[in-house]
């Protein structure tokens, strides 16, 4: 199954709380961050409310 890898680029200093807590669950704690999860659609509904603060990558195995 693909994996993407979600890589926090600015600051959630200033977002909504509902965008924290995303970046949270997430595992998105300081810029820089990455996490590597499994594709889906819950997680492409995380990286939509979160579009402008992070960078994505998709990778295959």
């Amino acid at each position: 199954m693909a994996k993407v890898t979600v890589t926090l680029i600015k600051s959630v200093i200033g977002s909504t709380p509902n965008q924290k807590a995303t970046a949270k669950s997430l595992g998105l704690n300081k810029i820089g961050d990455k996490v590597e999860h499994e594709d889906g659609a819950v997680l492409n509904g995380k990286i939509k409310v979160l579009s402008h603060l992070v960078k994505v990558e998709k990778t295959e195995d």
